[in-house]
């Protein structure tokens, strides 16, 4: 096709650095979900109390998370604070920034989540003895989970793509690996196709394990 000759045999030969690129994007997609989720919590916890300090802080942070771009974002981890005296490996930075995206998306999904939540189910909890963390704990935030799992997802998809930025500042993840690999050889196209598969092979994996999860613990949500 357009007289270019496709040579894998290079290709299949770095398949074991690809595949150590692959798990790094992996982890950072994972661990940023979970950080991310932490956070996301705190953050919709606090918008609910308005006019607290709390409430204006986690708006500030949820609108610089969803208003500026992901890679801007990354080069602050990196550049922005080794400006400042503090140092951080290119893995800590990507974490980091992915994590505070994922966080600012997220605390937006979860609050619809805790809006979803009928108030006299508060009410019923305290009314119980609760307390405020027993009662988000057992009654409010299963219910929440149930209904966001879906929009949870779809930002873990983002989380996972977004890793490929981490490139930019010379994270060895799959996209880094990749160009690092096919610099050598330049069989370009050869090398990003294989990525593209398996980024692609990644992604139905998260989702068919998601898919999984929500059949077995969160019928209600469907």
């Amino acid at each position: 096709m357009f007289g270019y000759s496709f040579h894998w045999r290079t290709v299949w030969q770095e398949i074991p650095q690809l595949a150590e690129g692959a798990i790094v994007t992996l982890q950072i997609a994972v661990f940023s979900m979970l950080i991310g989720i932490t956070l996301a919590v705190l953050l919709a916890v606090a918008r609910r109390n308005e006019g607290s300090i709390a409430s204006r802080l986690a708006s500030v942070w949820i609108e610089v998370a969803r208003n500026t771009p992901c890679l801007l974002q990354i080069y602050l981890a990196y550049f922005g604070l080794g400006a400042l005296g503090i140092n951080i490996s290119s893995y800590a930075a990507v974490l980091g920034a992915i994590a505070f995206n994922n966080a600012g998306y997220l605390a937006e999904i979860l609050r619809g989540g805790f809006n979803a939540v009928p108030q006299t189910q508060y009410a019923a909890a305290r009314s119980l003895g609760m307390n405020s963390f027993r009662v988000y704990s057992y009654v409010v935030l299963p219910q929440v989970f149930r209904v966001t799992f879906r929009p949870i997802m779809n930002q873990s998809m983002w989380a996972l793509l977004n890793t490929s930025l981490g490139m930019v500042i010379g994270l060895k993840e799959l996209t880094g690996a990749t160009q690092f690999a096919q610099s050598r050889s330049f069989r370009t196209f050869e090398f990003f196709l294989v990525a593209a598969a398996m980024y692609y092979v990644i992604a139905k994996i998260i989702l068919g394990l998601a898919a999984l999860v929500q059949w077995r613990f969160l019928k209600g949500g469907r």
